[in-house]
Parts: structure tokens; sequence; C-alpha cells
């Protein structure tokens, strides 16, 4: 029988914990029927088309570990292929501490959190840089003001929905705008109205 893929995360050593301190019972539930997702689904790519941030972790040879944070217009990060994900990789302060550390290790993590619906979404796999220009050309969103010096692309290995406790709401600034926007026409429409109303009371 093949290993689940939550065993991705959840190694020996995590396995040891979650048995000290409870929950192993759970996860070994979970384990029975497979663990973590592995294909991209319809579900998880709706998720995408909402999301405008993201975080990829990655770790260089040593081990060291880097988090790196990755935007722009809702729906960047985008199917690649059948169990891949891609974004265009913008410029930016060229420190290029992601490419140096796929340059020795590709095993990576992609981190998806949308406050305004308290999701968050966990994804393994492995990265790599595509210098292709139809492959970054494919990648750009439409109409951004933004620099691609490379694509990223995510193998999806596992992925895994967090629960929403403890994640604070918020929301994107261009969303309250919008509603505030609303708010402010429906209020003159309604003033226009009151205004009349009076002027025949009168």
């Amino acid at each position: 029988m093949p290993a689940p893929a939550s065993d991705i995360a959840f190694t020996p050593a995590v396995k040891a914990i979650q048995a000290q301190r409870g929950s192993r019972e759970a996860y070994a539930r979970r384990e029975a029927s497979g663990g973590f997702r592995t294909e991209i689904t319809a579900d998880l790519l709706a998720f995408l088309a909402e999301v405008g941030t993201a975080f990829l972790a990655t770790a260089n040879g040593e081990g060291q570990p880097y988090a790196q944070h990755r935007g722009g217009p809702r729906g960047f990060i985008r199917l690649a292929g059948a169990k891949t994900l891609g974004f265009a990789d913008y410029r930016g302060n060229r420190q290029y501490i992601t490419l140096g550390n796929l340059n020795e290790n590709p095993k990576a993590f992609l981190f998806l959190i949308d406050y305004a619906a308290r999701r968050r979404i966990k994804l393994w796999g492995q990265a790599r840089v595509s210098n292709d220009a139809d492959v970054i050309a494919r990648l750009m969103p439409e109409g951004y003001v933004a620099r691609p010096e490379q694509a990223i692309l995510f193998e999806v290995e596992a992925w895994d929905v967090n629960c929403p406790q403890h994640i604070p709401q918020k929301f994107d600034a261009e969303d309250v705008a919008q509603a505030i926007h609303g708010l402010e026409q429906r209020i003159a429409a309604l003033e226009e109205e009151n205004a009349a109303l009076r002027s025949a009371v009168a």
C-alpha cells in the first residue's frame, strides 16, 4: 500500500508528537483514505482565481528556509499543466534567494490565504524556474503593470485546507472602495428622492 500523501508533512517525528498530544488517531483515519489531496481540482482552481497574494517557501541545500511574498491581480497563479501551477515572477529587489534555493533544492511550499472569506490552503511540491518566453507570456496577467523576469512552475504533490480558526477577517482596499461607492450612490439616490418628496409636499 502506498504511503498517504500527507506523509509529505507528517514525518515520523511529527506523528510521534501527534501521538503524544492525542491527535494521531484522527489523522490516521484520514490517512486510511489517502491523506491530503494530490490532484488539482475545480475547487482549488476556483480558490486560486480569487487569490491575489501568496507566500512561497523554499530552502537551500543546507536546509535554511526562506519565505517570499508573491502577488499580483486575482488569479495570477494559473494552471500550467495537469499537476502544475505557475505564475509570472516579476522583477523585484534582485536578491534572488528563491532562485538560488531552487537551484540547490527543488522542494517548495505555497501558502495561500483569503482573509475576507477566512480560508487558507497549503500546497507541497517541487518548483522550478522557466525562462521560456511563451510560458512567461501565458502566465503574465493581462494589463498588469510589472516586468516579468521569469516564471515559477510549481508541481503539486499534495495540498490541504486549513480551518478558519484564528484567521482575522480583512478586506482588500479595492473591495472596500467598491462597497463604499455603491453606498454613496444609494445615499445620493435616496437624498434626491427625499428632496423630490419634500418639494411635492411643499
